[in-house]
């Protein structure tokens, strides 16, 4: 399988380039490419790279049998397997699947100490009991995040270079349209990528093959391996209710109302009854959460309503291999996604914001039909994010950006199949430019941007 480049690659180089670096671990749901990413890292960088997989070799666990000195386990280690060497300065070990044995982050501590071998760690479901590994390396490790591929990702996957990305990103910047090709090109690869999802395997045999042929069957499989996970490892929750939740999110997306209702899951289903299993879930990367605001203001942390959310598949290529075979075969082939056609791109694009770091939330007014799909903040600004899956008015949030009880939003953006455009304060642009959305405030913030021409009302 062809290497895809990582963000994560740029971020290694950097880590390594750092004189004073920690010991790091990379953290991220299952098959994101955090081993492969890692091993391609290790091997450019390193006469000695000693891989030690604690689920395929859980002999390793032993090696802190005698302590969690650096000495003592490059002892076990050696012991286990002789041929192994570590030549000081020059050895990277990379302990993987470290859920299966969070111990081994209480050595973090002492290899940094003794300052001779390079380590990374990795692992899948690592949120769930993340708190343990942070007790036992807290201010003696660094961490990184990695999802599956974003859009950007996915350009680079196809051959597209960083001038593409900064030609979209002054697009953005200027307010200056797309021209007919660009938004043809870009858009199509786009829905692909909605069709795929950013699944490395997935993403490499669409490339390598040049169709969609097995990438369904594919995206199904990370689901069973999903669902096999939470049998796994969701000790001391009901399994059931988990998978429950988690085979409910796509019909309750396909909702008009997208708040995911407990109560839909299964007959007198209590709130308090799952909220362990939606946490869960979230934790360990399976899902993306979107809390409800109490109100559309400033600060976002705090202000919102933990009984209220939405939730989303981490990756969008799981949601579409979780329709069924009809809705499923009719995207790919026709591009056509019915009832679930709002709900694909609302999901896109709170993966694309997650993926840039972004919190998510929304607000839905009670007894009102004012609802806004996402919010961001720039450094002064709150700033509703609208997705809007068909053509027409975005009267929510013109309603948000025109009124006065909302002195925190100054304007609004608005992510359709439509082209760049700005009037009455609502900025708008194509689905494909969401990845770039923290770099675009970014621009508004060092004034570059012109998203708000008049501040003032």
């Amino acid at each position: 399988m062809t290497y895809l480049r990582r963000k994560a690659d740029a971020y290694l180089e950097t880590w390594k380039a750092d004189p004073n670096r920690k010991p790091l671990i990379i953290k991220g749901p299952r098959q994101v490419g955090k081993t492969e990413t890692i091993r391609r890292f290790a091997a450019r960088h390193y006469d000695s790279i000693i891989e030690i997989n604690f689920v395929e070799e859980p002999k390793y666990r032993m090696i802190t049998a005698d302590g969690y000195g650096a000495d003592a386990i490059i002892r076990n280690v050696s012991l286990i397997d002789p041929s192994k060497r570590f030549p000081s300065g020059r050895t990277l070990l990379f302990f993987d699947e470290i859920q299966d044995f969070p111990d081994i982050a209480t050595a973090l501590k002492f290899f940094k100490i003794d300052g001779r071998f390079d380590v990374i760690c990795s692992g899948s479901m690592l949120g769930i009991g993340y708190s343990r590994i942070e007790s036992n390396s807290v201010g003696y490790k660094s961490d990184y995040d990695m999802r599956s591929l974003d859009f950007e990702e996915f350009l680079w996957a196809h051959g597209y270079g960083d001038d593409v990305t900064d030609d979209m990103l002054g697009h953005l910047v200027a307010a200056r349209p797309f021209s007919a090709a660009q938004m043809h090109v870009f858009s199509s690869l786009f829905l692909d990528y909605c069709a795929l999802g950013g699944m490395p395997e997935v993403v490499s045999s669409y490339i390598a093959n040049g169709t969609f042929e097995g990438t369904l069957a594919m995206q199904r499989q990370l689901v069973l391996d999903y669902q096999e996970d939470i049998r796994k490892y969701a000790q001391g929750l009901d399994q059931a209710r988990m998978l429950n939740v988690f085979n409910h999110i796509t019909v309750q997306l396909a909702r008009e109302n997208k708040k995911f209702q407990i109560s839909k899951v299964a007959r007198n289903a209590r709130f308090k009854d799952y909220r362990g299993c939606v946490e869960w879930l979230e934790q360990s990367g399976m899902v993306n959460l979107c809390y409800c605001l109490a109100y559309p203001e400033l600060p976002l942390k705090g202000n919102y309503d933990e009984n209220k959310f939405k939730l989303y598949f981490g990756d969008t290529g799981l949601f579409v291999a979780m329709l069924d075979d009809e809705a499923s075969e009719d995207f790919r082939a026709n591009r056509n996604l019915g009832v679930y056609k709002g709900a694909l791109y609302e999901s896109i694009v709170g993966e694309a914001l997650k993926k840039q770091g972004y919190d998510l939330y929304y607000y839905k007014r009670e007894n009102s039909t004012l609802e806004q799909d996402f919010f961001i903040r720039t450094r002064d600004f709150l700033v509703p994010v609208e997705v809007k899956a068909k053509s027409g008015t975005a009267k929510s949030l013109r309603t948000l950006v025109a009124s006065d009880s909302y002195p925190d939003i100054r304007f609004g953006i608005k992510f359709s199949a439509g082209n760049i455009g700005s009037s009455e304060h609502l900025f708008t642009a194509p689905y494909f430019t969401a990845f770039l959305l923290k770099r675009l405030v970014r621009a508004f913030d060092a004034g570059e941007a012109p998203l708000l021409d008049n501040p003032d009302r």
